[in-house]
């Protein structure tokens, strides 16, 4: 693929676009439970006006753009107020939950750095629930991630294993409100004490749920403790992206005070060029979705929100008491807002995300791991909601045909036969025959993923990272068209 030697025209530019994504998700039509969140047609437009008008502007130097800092410093200070922060928490605006999400651990590996000179490698206690992000920053910032058991009922972290884990060198504490996979809420009252008394940073992961609990605690839900006011709770992630309906990248991290914020800044003077200094991971980055989180924030507005929410806990109810009605289908844990996942001990839930798919429902199979059972994910949102009967309707009818058709045996074939395998040892040959087992020709977009994911949920989240790597690696080649 090179660049075309004459060029095109704007409508040819855009007919080319156009049929590049005719095979995409139709995230407007209420169907796809995941992924992207939408508040409908008049926010979206609001959010696509402010964004342009922002693009091209840089938020690399605020003294350069000292709107882009205003607006920064006002979407920021909407953030804190939201977790309840209390006189002298800082903040910063980030690209999504993942960059907000490696400067929590960076700024707590350079505290523990300051503080403990000469100590080993810095580590992190994290649940087994928490986001595969914290184990990206684990890799990329060189800090050892430890991992506690959850509750295998309520899928909560365990406070006891939380405080056997924490040791000379825990540089942090994580907790999750709410975990992506479940739902749940980790006890963030206790693993605060905790932090507390051993005298570590307690980061809360509310990327996806922090914005949401507020208003269901507003609205008379018994929601768990899980902000500032909670002691112990030094630094909050909070994405803008997902349930405040800004468009995607929009993030927050948020620490109690300066002090821990100090650490996640990045200056650089020992270079011939202009002196860095950065607050994210990003040097350059457009002024486009901070301008657009501002705009959508203050278009919503907080009685907008509240509005929503109430909506989406309706329909989050509703959609909880149809699946319960389902008897082959099971809730994992008890989810106090608006992710939900189930299981079923009659089934296979990866055939079922196929046959959903098929019906027009983009459902999320999740694979096995550390007790927890196979399941699918929904993330409930506004859309979603007008679509709640219809959506269990269909799911009622795809359980009654998948529950009829024969038990695979393709996971435990595949997994006898790379029971010990070392994953580094993986070659392209053992890669092409996975892949034909899962009758797959070649690499490519699959159709359907039941015996892809039956295969993976066989093998060790060693194999099955070593496999999606190799799998992504030849995925994503700019000879393919």
């Amino acid at each position: 693929m090179k660049i075309p030697e004459k060029n095109l025209n704007e409508a040819e530019v855009f007919e080319t676009l156009e049929r590049y994504r005719a095979n995409d998700n139709d995230w407007r039509a209420g169907r796809t439970w995941g992924y992207v969140f939408d508040a409908g047609r008049e926010i979206e437009a609001v959010a696509k006006k402010a964004y342009m008008a922002f693009l091209s502007e840089n938020a690399l130097d605020p003294t350069i753009f000292p709107s882009l800092l205003r607006l920064e410093n006002e979407v920021v200070g909407m953030a804190l107020a939201h977790v309840r922060a209390p006189e002298g928490a800082a903040g910063n605006f980030t690209s999504g939950g993942t960059e907000s999400i490696i400067l929590a651990v960076k700024a707590a590996r350079d505290a523990f750095r300051e503080q403990h000179p000469g100590a080993g490698q810095p580590e992190m206690v994290l649940p087994v629930t928490a986001h595969a992000a914290f184990h990206k920053a684990a890799h990329y910032l060189g800090v050892k991630a430890v991992t506690i058991p959850v509750d295998t009922t309520t899928f909560r972290a365990d406070v006891d294993a939380a405080r056997a884990a924490i040791g000379p060198n825990t540089a942090l504490l994580v907790g999750s409100a709410a975990s992506y996979a479940h739902g749940t809420v980790d006890p963030i009252r206790e693993l605060g004490a905790l932090a507390l008394e051993k005298g570590v940073p307690f980061h809360v992961d509310g990327c996806i749920g922090g914005f949401v609990l507020g208003y269901l605690r507003r609205l008379g839900e018994s929601v768990p403790e899980f902000d500032f006011t909670v002691p112990g709770v030094t630094s909050i992630s909070m994405d803008l992206h997902k349930y405040a309906f800004c468009p995607k990248g929009a993030s927050v991290v948020m620490f109690r005070d300066r002090s821990l914020r100090r650490h996640m800044i990045f200056a650089c003077s020992s270079w011939t060029g202009y002196t860095m200094v950065n607050t994210t991971v990003q040097s350059t980055k457009s002024g486009g979705p901070l301008a657009a989180a501002w705009a959508v924030l203050n278009y919503v507005g907080d009685s907008g929100y509240l509005e929503m929410v109430r909506q989406m806990r309706d329909g989050a109810r509703a959609l909880v008491e149809g699946i319960r009605e389902i008897p082959e289908l099971r809730l994992l844990g008890d989810p106090p807002m608006t992710l939900i996942a189930c299981a079923s001990d009659q089934l296979c839930v990866f055939a079922l995300a196929d046959e959903m798919k098929d019906r027009g429902w983009y459902i999320q199979p999740q694979l096995p791991h550390a007790g927890g059972p196979a399941n699918f994910h929904l993330s409930l949102q506004l859309s979603n909601v007008p679509r709640v009967p219809e959506f269990l309707r269909d799911l009622g009818e795809a359980v009654a045909k998948v529950k009829a058709l024969p038990k695979s045996d393709l996971g435990e074939n595949v997994g006898a036969m790379f029971a010990g395998v070392d994953p580094s040892t993986l070659t392209s040959e053992m890669f092409s025959q996975m892949l034909a087992m899962a009758g797959i020709g070649g690499v490519g977009l699959p159709k359907r993923s039941a015996d892809i994911n039956l295969i993976l949920s066989a093998l060790t989240p060693q194999m099955r990272e070593r496999l999606l790597t190799e799998f992504v690696n030849e995925l994503f080649s700019a000879d393919r068209s």
